[in-house]
């Protein structure tokens, strides 16, 4: 989101440089095809995952910008439409990046969508459908999708409750893609690349995050995540001892309960 009061430049959401993305279920044919047949599409699975990464690797492949916003709860119409705002002595309209988005045809991505007020993700509904336009009341105006324009959106079901799920009018507008800890194999190239460290290292990590999430529902509310391996993979690179990594970059963002963290560092000791 930029700052109040700046117009927002399509330009800078182009992504100059390739995202590595390791493809696990056929997730980038589906994208794909969806994306040809401007059909909106909803990614859902676990924090850190790769959810954000594949749609930024999506955004390059197919050669459109990507807007991303990140929903809260004070997340309004407002901010991704666009509002009136004093500029000198006169007032203009300036638009929000979804309005952005739906002008000229970039992906337009609402991650952890479930986060924003349900009075804000009404709005989604009539460019979600075969319409693809965009209401715009304060302007009194309707505005058609241009044909690139995409719209996603994620959200993490393992965190959601009755207050805060996705209505059934919204889920039912999208094709759902779903998202999971990649297998082993696919892990350790991702954390080996990314973090830059050998692959009996990464190997090691994804090990660790395998007996780790076997403690989801046993203490943890969620399993560590592919960028967490990351981070302790990161850190070791630096020169930072494989437990005290894991203890700062695995152990401590999980979990508060210090005998959890304390098994879960056990489990390092055995594994390094």
């Amino acid at each position: 989101m930029n700052q109040p009061g700046r117009e927002l430049d399509i330009l800078s959401f182009r992504i100059e440089r390739e995202p590595f993305y390791a493809e696990v279920r056929g997730e980038v044919g589906l994208f794909t095809i969806a994306a040809r047949s401007k059909m909106p599409v909803m990614l859902k699975g676990p924090t850190g995952c790769g959810k954000t990464r594949f749609v930024q690797h999506m955004a390059y492949t197919l050669g459109r910008p990507l807007i991303t916003v990140a929903c809260h709860e004070d997340l309004t119409a407002s901010d991704l439409v666009g509002r009136y705002l004093l500029k000198g002595q006169e007032t203009v309209w300036v638009d929000g990046p979804l309005t952005l988005g739906v002008k000229h045809g970039a992906i337009v991505y609402l991650d952890e969508v479930v986060e924003a007020r349900k009075d804000t993700t009404v709005i989604i509904h009539p460019l979600s459908d075969d319409r693809r336009v965009l209401p715009i009341e304060k302007k009194g105006q309707i505005v058609e999708a241009a044909d690139d324009f995409m719209l996603v959106i994620s959200y993490n079901p393992g965190y959601q409750s009755v207050l805060k799920d996705l209505k059934q009018s919204t889920k039912q507008r999208f094709m759902a893609i779903e998202f999971d800890y990649p297998a082993p194999e696919v892990e350790t190239t991702v954390v080996e690349r990314e973090a830059g460290i050998s692959q009996a290292i990464a190997g090691s990590l994804v090990k660790l995050a395998g007996k780790v999430r076997n403690l989801k529902n046993h203490g943890l509310e969620e399993g560590v995540s592919t960028r967490l391996l990351i981070y302790a993979g990161t850190l070791i690179k630096q020169g930072v001892t494989p437990e005290r990594a894991c203890d700062v970059a695995i152990a401590s963002p999980i979990t508060d309960d210090p005998d959890m963290r304390r098994s879960i560092l056990e489990l390092v000791k055995a594994m390094f």
